[in-house]
């Protein structure tokens, strides 16, 4: 999946959080709404301009900054 295509950060909305193309939505909205419990169906029937495939993007965005974190252990 094309992330560029669905997934955008615009410093002028949203303080350049990213957020699905076309839309005042972010990924983190979108990912706290699964994991407050929330089904695919619910989220497209609350915020209908966006689809399943925006979804999954917010979802491999997630994945993808998390792949890319470091993570760094200090002798304590």
């Amino acid at each position: 999946m094309d992330l560029q295509s669905r997934i955008v950060i615009d410093p002028n909305v949203l303080v350049g959080k990213p957020i699905i193309k076309g839309t005042r939505l972010s990924v983190e909205f979108i990912i706290d709404l699964l994991a407050q419990g929330w089904t695919n169906d619910e989220i497209l029937c609350n915020y209908p301009g966006i689809t399943l495939e925006d979804i999954q993007a917010c979802l491999g965005y997630a994945s993808a900054s998390l792949k890319a974190e470091k993570v760094y252990a200090f002798p304590g």
